[in-house]
C-alpha cells in the first residue's frame, strides 16, 4: 500500500494532494469549525481585493479626468529659444519635418485685467493667426482678445466688450515709470478649467508685443500623440539652436504627476492592509486544519506520501482559499466599479469639485497588481504553514 500510494504520487503528477486538498474543503461536523474560519478567511480575502479594485479605480478615474483637464491646456512641447533665435524660420523648419507637426510661437507674461472698476491680475498670452488649443471651447479662433469663462462669468463680461489690459512691464514717461496699459475688445470666451490655478487672457500678437516684449517668447510644438513626445524631440533637436531649453508636457506638470502617484501608492498600501489581515486569518485556519488532521497527515506520510506530497497539499488548500476569495473579490469589485460609474451613482457637489460624480476607471493593470500582490501574499504565507506541516514526522503524528 505504501509503495502504490507513492507510485500514483509520481504518476498523478500531483493530483493526489489536490485530491486530498479538496477533501479537507469539505466540512464534516467534527471540524465544521475550522471550515467555516477558513471560509471566513477566504471572503476577508476578496473583501480586500474588491476594497483595492474600487479604490484604485475611483483614484484611476479621479486622476484621469484631472489629467485630462490639465493636459488640454498643457502644451505637448514648450520650447524656450536662446537670445538672439531666428524664431520664424525656426517655425517654419519644424512644420516642416514631418506632416501632422505643428509649430507656434506665444509671448508669456503676468498682468491685470482692469473692468468695471475691479483688477484681476491674470497670465498673458499673445498668439499670432489663430487660438492655440490650448484655450478649449471656443468656435472663432481668429485674432482678439479672449477670457476664460471663470472670469467672464465672475464679472459678467460679454463678448464685444472693451477692457483694460494692464502689463507689468513699465514704461518710461515725463512722470516716472507707468504700468502699459491696452483697450482691448473682447473677441470671445474660452473654456476655463476647474484645476486652473491662475486666471489666463489670450491677447493679438500686436497688443502683446507691447504689453509683453520679446523676453516671454516661447515656441509651443504638437504632434497630436503626447506618448510620442520623445521621439519629437529627437527629431527637431538638432534644428534648436544653442542654449535653447525643451520641456515636454510631463515636465510643466512634474509635481502633480508625482503628487498622483504616491497618493495611488499610498492608498494601495492602505487598503491591502485588509488582505494582509485576511491572509493572516488564511494561515491561522491552516494550521487548525494541520491540529485537526495531524493523525490523518502522519498516516499519509506513513503509507508514502512523501514531504514534498505533504506540502502540496496545504498549499493546494491555501491556493484553492485565496484563489476563490480573489477571484470572486475581483469580479465583484470591478462589477460595483462599473455599475458606479456607468450610472454616476455618487455625486458630487459641482461647486466645490470640477467633476459633478465620481468616476471609476478600472486599468488592466491595476486590477493585475491587485490581484497578482493578493495572491502572492497569500502563497508566501501559506508557504510557512505548508513547510511546518511537511516537517511532520509519521512517528510523533501517530503517537499523539
Amino acid at each position: 500500500m505504501p509503495t502504490e500510494i507513492a507510485r500514483r504520487h509520481v504518476a498523478g503528477a500531483g493530483t493526489l494532494p489536490f485530491q486530498i486538498a479538496l477533501r479537507y474543503l469539505r466540512s464534516t461536523r467534527k471540524d465544521a469549525l475550522v471550515s467555516f474560519l477558513s471560509l471566513a478567511a477566504s471572503c476577508g480575502i476578496g473583501l480586500g481585493v474588491a476594497a483595492l479594485i474600487l479604490a484604485l479605480a475611483a483614484l484611476s478615474g479621479f486622476q484621469g479626468a484631472l489629467r485630462e483637464e490639465i493636459v488640454a491646456r498643457t502644451p505637448e512641447i514648450e520650447i524656450t529659444p536662446s537670445p538672439g533665435a531666428d524664431v520664424a524660420a525656426l517655425v517654419a523648419e519644424i512644420e516642416g519635418l514631418r506632416a501632422g507637426l505643428t509649430a507656434q510661437l506665444l509671448m508669456r507674461g503676468r498682468g491685470w485685467v482692469v473692468a468695471r472698476g475691479a483688477a484681476k491680475p491674470v497670465r498673458l498670452i499673445a498668439f499670432q493667426e489663430t487660438l492655440p488649443s490650448l484655450f478649449p471651447g471656443v468656435d472663432q479662433r481668429s485674432q482678439g482678445l479672449y477670457v476664460g469663462s471663470a472670469l467672464a462669468a465672475r464679472w459678467r463680461l460679454e463678448v464685444g466688450e472693451i477692457v483694460e489690459v494692464a502689463s507689468a512691464r513699465p514704461t518710461l514717461s515725463p512722470l516716472g515709470p507707468q504700468p502699459r496699459v491696452r483697450r482691448v475688445p473682447i473677441a470671445g470666451v474660452f473654456t476655463s478649467g476647474r484645476a486652473e490655478i491662475e486666471d489666463r487672457v489670450a491677447l493679438p500678437w500686436a497688443v502683446g508685443e507691447s504689453l509683453i516684449g520679446a523676453r516671454g517668447l516661447v515656441l509651443l510644438v504638437g504632434s497630436g500623440d503626447l506618448e510620442a513626445v520623445d521621439e519629437v524631440i529627437e527629431l527637431i533637436a538638432p534644428l534648436l539652436p544653442a542654449g535653447s531649453q525643451v520641456r515636454t508636457w510631463r515636465d510643466l506638470n512634474r509635481g502633480l504627476l508625482f503628487a498622483l502617484r504616491l497618493e495611488k501608492s499610498l492608498t494601495f498600501l492602505g487598503v491591502f492592509l485588509i488582505v494582509v489581515v485576511a491572509v493572516l486569518a488564511m494561515v491561522s485556519g491552516l494550521m487548525l486544519i494541520l491540529a485537526n488532521k495531524r493523525r490523518e497527515v502522519g498516516m499519509l506520510r506513513a503509507m508514502g506520501l512523501t514531504p514534498g506530497g505533504v506540502r502540496s497539499v496545504f498549499l493546494w488548500l491555501a491556493a484553492l482559499l485565496a484563489g476563490a476569495g480573489a477571484a470572486a473579490g475581483w469580479a465583484v469589485g470591478a462589477l460595483l466599479a462599473w455599475i458606479l460609474d456607468r450610472w454616476r451613482l455618487l455625486s458630487l457637489p459641482d461647486q466645490v469639485y470640477f467633476l459633478d460624480h465620481v468616476p471609476f476607471r478600472l486599468l488592466p493593470l491595476d486590477g493585475l497588481v491587485a490581484l497578482v500582490a493578493s495572491l502572492g501574499l497569500a502563497m508566501v504565507c501559506a508557504a510557512w504553514a505548508a513547510n511546518r506541516a511537511a516537517r511532520l514526522r509519521p512517528v510523533e503524528a501517530l503517537r499523539r
